[in-house]
Parts: structure tokens; C-alpha cells; sequence
């Protein structure tokens, strides 16, 4: 076994520890050793540079840990953690569809993102063997993948008696686009591009990660002021994505005033963002080495008054929230996510949060300027809708407090650094607490600043097999009301 310290500079690049097992026992047994020392695993992917490994990622209170694990030459198997962390199944599972190396020791044998038409497809298994519940009365309801509304695919199915769900299980896949295989062989630039789009909503969050996981491997270091201007950039994606939510929380429980209300400031804000950095959705702003633009202080003015039409407004739709008995009616006691699991699955993000977990990138390992300007941890401990409708309003006014700061005290210079060439095979990795929680980028340079491989983690991973124990128990009718208050990307988690 072999271990790397990254010994960056923890302002910039919080640590990361890489260990290489030199066996599967190994590999297992430091997984365990993960797991009894309350380590939160976070992702899992395969990659064949420089060899066939299988790398798991996890976080503890010293940071980043990634294990590699070697695929056995001869039988193309790996260890499966599952046993230990069961949120591995699904990329465990993927790993399997994209490239025939098989987990020894998972239970579940079905494809996951293979939809039965890749090589590595047994003959013939396009239909998902889906769990049935027998009895009396029980009866099924296949909902999507295409659905009523402008949303993404994805498919689930209900076991019911009346309407009571007694189980929910998801299909997805849908939405596979084959992101590693375009980025590969790629320059750094058509990658930080398409890092844009892995899901756009969180266009922010993954260009900054793989810019960070970039940075990293070249060592590679940013002005300051692109680090703060980042941050803005980061709170604004944040805060858009959480006024949007509100609003279709509001609609999905029939207050269709705060879906109209919310999304007119979104649409503001989103228009700001076009007129001051040139795209709505903020994508090809951040750049490997900085910023792609350097925003004047007219600009500035318009982002700071931002910042106190929001404190105004939002202020004002809370308390209308809080006040209608209807909308709490609703939110109250629906879709509630034990604090036990929350906790034992290391969930993050605002269903983390609202159920007890006290888990924020920004808070927990800041990268500049989170060390310097503090953001508290939004936290409530119900796990109901109503808990993470109120996460999503503390989190919006602490991202409020945070621009005003940060807008106000923005250091002057330059924007870009030029990303340094890193002389031979490289790897890097990116953490960002998104708006769902944290996104993970590992990319891996060859000379010249050559991709060879990345891979992307959406926190929807985690997020999509919570929502499925969450569901159970409540009415047929309130699926999208606590489907929409976890919110899980199908973009970001199919790749």
C-alpha cells in the first residue's frame, strides 16, 4: 500500500490523502477502517490511467480520502464496499455497466445506467426487474419516464395499498450522455466548457471543482480577487436555484402566489447575472487559473443591490410562509428523513441539514475566501418539507450577509492566472458544496494539459436512494411535493 499527502496550500487547495492498495483485502480493509472511524463515503468510479483501478472517495474531519482499488487482472473483479457504505451500490453498479468489471460481494446483479443496450449488457435485459410487493389490496402505478411537466426523465414506481405508498423505487439513466467519453483526449479548456453542463443548474459548482481539481494538479494558483469573485458567483447559483425551489414547493402544495412571486425574483436575478457576467445560468465564467471576465464597479453596484432588494423581499415571502396555515399543513410531517439515516448515510446539503446533519464544505473544509468569511450552517432537525423549506430560506439569507461582505471588501487585480503545464501524468481533485450539497471532480492530465480522464460526482447520488426511503408512508399525492423539496438532479446524476 501506498499513500500520497497533497500538501497544497490549504488555503487554496484543502487536503486530499490518496492511498493505493496494493490487493482487494487491502482495499477492504481500509475501507472498514473508514467506516469505524465515521468516515462519509462520497463517491466511487473507475478509471484505467494510469492503470485499471477502482477509486473510492470518502470525507473525515481531515479531509478528502480517496482509496484506489486494483482490478484483478484475470477475473476483471474488484472488492464491493457496499456492505459497509450502502450508498456504493448504485456507482458500484455503474462501474459494472461501463466496463464489465464486476464488485464481488454485491447483492443487487442489476444493470443501473445500462439501459440493456451497452457491450457490456447481458443479451436481451431491457426490462428492469423491479421489486414487487405482494398482498391484498397492493396494487402498482409506473409513473414517467415522460412526464406531465417540462422536466427531465426519469421513471418510479409505486407499490400501493389505496394511497399509501408502500414502496418506491427509481429507474434512471435517461439522461446519459457519455460525458467521459467527450472530455477525454480533450484540451483543459473544452473540458472546463463542457464541466459547464454537466447540470446546469449547478454550472458554478462543477466548473469551480474542476477547476480547483485542475489547479491542484498543475499547481496552479489564482489571484485572489478570482477566488472571492468565484465565491459570488457560487452564492448566486445558490440562492437562484433555492428561490426557484420555494416557489414550486409553494405551487406543489397549491399556493400558486409563491410560485409567481419566487420566480420573479429567480427571473431578476437571472437577468442581472446576463448583464453583469453575460449568461443567465452563469456557465463559462470560471476558467482554469480564474475568471473569464473581471466586473467592473458599476457592475458591483448591481450585484450589491441585488443582495438588498433580496434581503427585502425574501424577508417578507418568509414570513407569508410561515403564516399560511395551508402551506404548513402540508409541509409539516410529510417526506420525514430520520436523523438516524441522515446521519448514517453522511448526507449533506439541505436534506442533510434539514435532518440534524451539520455537514457544509464552506464551514467544514473552506477553500478561500469561506476561510476568511464565514458562513454559518443552516440547520434543522425535522426531515420533513417544512425542515428543508426552512433550510432553503436560512441558507438564502446567510448566502445574502456572506455577498454583502464579500462585495463590499472585494480586493482589486487581475482575474486569471495562466494554468501552468504539468510535465507529465497528473492528477488533481475539486470539492464544492453546491446548492445540493457537494460536488467532486478527479480529472487526470497528461502532458501538455491533456485529459486523460475525469470523472464528475453530483450529490444527487446520494440523494436519489434517501428520497426512495422517504417516500414510503405517505400519501401518492405528496410524492411531488417531497419529490421537489429533495430535488435531485437526473442530469448530473446520469452523466
Amino acid at each position: 500500500m501506498t499513500e500520497e499527502k497533497n500538501m497544497q496550500d490549504d488555503l487554496f487547495f484543502p487536503p486530499v490523502r490518496t492511498t493505493s492498495a496494493t490487493s482487494g483485502s487491502e482495499y477492504l480493509s481500509e475501507a472498514t477502517s473508514m467506516k469505524n472511524l465515521g468516515g462519509r463515503f462520497l463517491a466511487l468510479w473507475s478509471t484505467d490511467h494510469p492503470g485499471r483501478f477502482v477509486c473510492a472517495a470518502f470525507s473525515d474531519a481531515e479531509g478528502l480520502r480517496i482509496l484506489r482499488a486494483p482490478v484483478a487482472e484475470t477475473s476483471r473483479t474488484f472488492p464491493s464496499i457496499t456492505h459497509l457504505f450502502p450508498l456504493a451500490s448504485r456507482p458500484e453498479r455503474t462501474v459494472r455497466d461501463f466496463t464489465g468489471w464486476t464488485p464481488e460481494g454485491l447483492a443487487d446483479t442489476r444493470p443501473w445506467l445500462d439501459h440493456g443496450f451497452w457491450k457490456n449488457a447481458p443479451a436481451g435485459e431491457r426490462d428492469y426487474p423491479f421489486v414487487r410487493v405482494e398482498g391484498e389490496g397492493v396494487h402498482e402505478i409506473p409513473v414517467g419516464p415522460v412526464h406531465a411537466g417540462i422536466i427531465e426523465p426519469g421513471h418510479f414506481r409505486f407499490q400501493v395499498v389505496g394511497e399509501k405508498v408502500l414502496r418506491m423505487e427509481e429507474r434512471l439513466g435517461y439522461t446519459h450522455k457519455g460525458i467521459r467519453a467527450l472530455l477525454r483526449n480533450r484540451p483543459v479548456e473544452d473540458v472546463a466548457r463542457l464541466s459547464g453542463r454537466v447540470s446546469g443548474d449547478s454550472a458554478v459548482a462543477y466548473q469551480w471543482a474542476l477547476a480547483q481539481a485542475m489547479e491542484r494538479a498543475t499547481r496552479t494558483f489564482p489571484p485572489e480577487r478570482a477566488l472571492y469573485l468565484r465565491a459570488v458567483l457560487l452564492e448566486r447559483e445558490r440562492i437562484a436555484n433555492h428561490l426557484g425551489d420555494l416557489g414550486a414547493l409553494g405551487n406543489d402544495a397549491g399556493f400558486g402566489f409563491g410560485l409567481v412571486q419566487f420566480g420573479r425574483l429567480k427571473e431578476d436575478l437571472l437577468r442581472n447575472n446576463d448583464r453583469v457576467f453575460a449568461h443567465r445560468y452563469l456557465m463559462d465564467m470560471v476558467v482554469p487559473g480564474g475568471l473569464r471576465e473581471n466586473p467592473g464597479k458599476e457592475d458591483i453596484s448591481i450585484l450589491l443591490e441585488d443582495v438588498r432588494r433580496l434581503q427585502r423581499d425574501v424577508q417578507l415571502l418568509k414570513i407569508i410562509y410561515d403564516e399560511h396555515g395551508g402551506l404548513q399543513d402540508r409541509f409539516s410531517g410529510t417526506g420525514v428523513l430520520d436523523p438516524m439515516l441522515a446521519g448514517d448515510w453522511g448526507l449533506g446539503g439541505v436534506v442533510g441539514r434539514a435532518s440534524g446533519q451539520m455537514l457544509d464544505l464552506r464551514h467544514d473544509h473552506p477553500a478561500w475566501p469561506y476561510n476568511r468569511e464565514r458562513i454559518p450552517v443552516a440547520l434543522s432537525r425535522r426531515g420533513d418539507v417544512g425542515a428543508r423549506v426552512q433550510v432553503r430560506f436560512q441558507e438564502i439569507r446567510h448566502s445574502l450577509a456572506f455577498l454583502h461582505t464579500v462585495l463590499t471588501l472585494l480586493p482589486e487585480g487581475p482575474v486569471r492566472t495562466p494554468l501552468r503545464e504539468c510535465g507529465s501524468l497528473a492528477e488533481g481533485t475539486g470539492r464544492i458544496e453546491g446548492f445540493r450539497g457537494e460536488v467532486l471532480v478527479w480529472v487526470c492530465l497528461e502532458k501538455g494539459n491533456i485529459v486523460a480522464d475525469a470523472y464528475f460526482h453530483d450529490p444527487s447520488w446520494h440523494l436519489w436512494p434517501a428520497l426512495e426511503r422517504v417516500v414510503p408512508g405517505n400519501l401518492v399525492a405528496d410524492f411531488p411535493l417531497i419529490n421537489k423539496s429533495f430535488n435531485p438532479s437526473y442530469s448530473g446524476h446520469d452523466l
